[in-house]
């Protein structure tokens, strides 16, 4: 069992858990035969959920009835004390029995927990949330999403390393290209942490990534840059409004596709093409938050997706584990 990839699973967090996590690793097991599942929360409920649908020897199940909930404020969450689900699956890679750990549960409670159990990696400051976005190439990945409000050019250049470290691991035959998101591509624009940022990054050449400058919001999909980074405030602002947008979009399209006669005759000559529309921008298939920074990885699954996200985000639990995505990072912060 040495060579599986172990997973240590929340199991009580998010909506309508825990039927949709035990689904997401059901699904995730049908692809994927290298991981081992290290499920957290009430076995009386997992149990009946998962049996005889996988395999004993791919997967335990650690009972405990005690959960954080939604509600809970990041310090409500940590006082509910260390037999809670989340913790326990924490404590599970603190304690080196669990390669990473997933939760679709209270965000705030679980960057909490995760800062109380797991150490920072060396000469990091501050961890950062990151997560994957598609755009007209492929992906990017961009960094802080709101764990850091405000930030310091030694953080932003730390986000940059751990960012472009992340985005090897995910996608290890390509180089990535860093640029920090700003309201100007010109050298002279932004505020005064942007632009000494920029200097380091542009004095501190690196073979693992290309520096390429500013990039505007308006740019952020256009695929020439593969990390964006940002401080934490305006990474989550450009992470709502993308949100947003392709919400927009998608109701609108729904609507005209199916508001009369002609659109619904349109809709079935392009049948296809909407399909292939509808999957680019289905939010399931990018799901999984990255908290890095911490000597131990914590994946994020949104608390509102189904098991097909949730199998998503495993997915990039077993990448970020195969691709040794923590070594990456000790190494290149280092040097």
């Amino acid at each position: 069992m040495s060579e599986l990839i172990k997973i240590a699973v929340d199991a009580m967090g998010g909506d309508n858990s825990p039927r949709k996590i035990i689904d997401g690793i059901i699904h995730n097991h049908q692809s994927e035969k290298k991981n081992f599942y290290r499920i957290f929360g009430d076995k009386n409920k997992i149990f009946p959920l998962i049996n005889e649908k996988i395999s004993k020897e791919y997967f335990e199940i650690i009972h405990t009835e005690k959960i954080i909930k939604s509600t809970d404020s990041p310090l409500e969450g940590a006082k509910r004390g260390k037999d809670t689900s989340m913790w326990l699956a924490i404590q599970s890679v603190k304690d080196k029995d669990s390669d990473i750990v997933i939760s679709a549960g209270n965000t705030g409670a679980l960057l909490v927990v995760s800062k109380l159990n797991l150490k920072m990696i060396e000469n990091i400051d501050k961890p950062a949330l990151s997560a994957l976005w598609p755009n007209k190439k492929g992906m990017s990945v961009v960094l802080d999403l709101g764990a850091n409000i405000e930030c310091s050019s030694k953080n932003l250049f730390d986000f940059s390393i751990m960012g472009a470290s992340l985005y090897t691991s995910l996608y290890p035959n390509d180089k990535p290209n860093v640029a920090l998101l700003n309201i100007g591509s010109e050298e002279l624009k932004g505020n005064e942490i942007i632009k000494e940022t920029y200097q380091i990054l542009n004095e501190n050449k690196s073979e693992n990534y290309d520096f390429l400058g500013y990039i505007e919001g308006n740019h952020l999909m256009d695929g020439n840059v593969n990390v964006i980074v940002s401080d934490g405030f305006t990474g989550n602002v450009a992470l709502k409004t993308a949100e947003g947008t392709a919400n927009f979009i998608s109701s609108e399209l729904k609507k005209a596709m199916t508001g009369n006669i002609l659109g619904k005759i349109s809709s079935l000559l392009n049948i296809t093409n909407l399909r292939r529309f509808k999957k680019r921008l289905d939010p399931r298939l990018y799901n999984g938050a990255i908290f890095i920074g911490l000597d131990s990885p914590v994946v994020k699954s949104h608390g509102g997706t189904d098991y097909i996200g949730f199998s998503n985000s495993l997915d990039v639990c077993h990448r970020i584990v195969k691709g040794n995505l923590i070594e990456k990072i000790k190494q290149n912060i280092l040097k």
